[in-house]
């Protein structure tokens, strides 16, 4: 059986790598909002260019829905129709399939937008 990737969030080199060494993922936003945010595939090209197409120093959380122990919300908190994941809670270990490199030439971001 293949891990299925269902989610995606976008994380400082600081935040993924203090994961790495705690074991579950934490970030600003859970502190500041109450969760944290995320996407899915067809919204991260979007959300990439919104938020982060100068940003650098940032990673990829691949991430399986079935597996978050915390809750998942999909909502739209400033406006709009589109709705947007939310974790409301810590991510944990099991359901981050894998972490890759997001950097702005990064060739995952570049995959992106080709």
């Amino acid at each position: 059986m293949s891990t299925e990737i269902s989610l995606f969030h976008i994380a400082t080199d600081a935040d993924a790598n203090a994961y790495a060494s705690a074991g579950i993922y934490r970030c600003a936003s859970l502190e500041t909002e109450g969760f944290i945010h995320c996407c899915n595939r067809i919204q991260l090209i979007g959300v990439t260019e919104r938020y982060y197409e100068t940003v650098d120093d940032v990673q990829l959380l691949l991430l399986d829905a079935d597996k978050l122990e915390s809750a998942l919300i999909l909502e739209n908190t400033v406006g709009g129709t589109e709705l947007f994941p939310h974790i409301y809670g810590p991510i944990n270990g099991a359901a981050i399939i894998d972490i890759v490199p997001f950097g702005i030439h990064s060739t995952e971001r570049l995959g992106l937008f080709l």
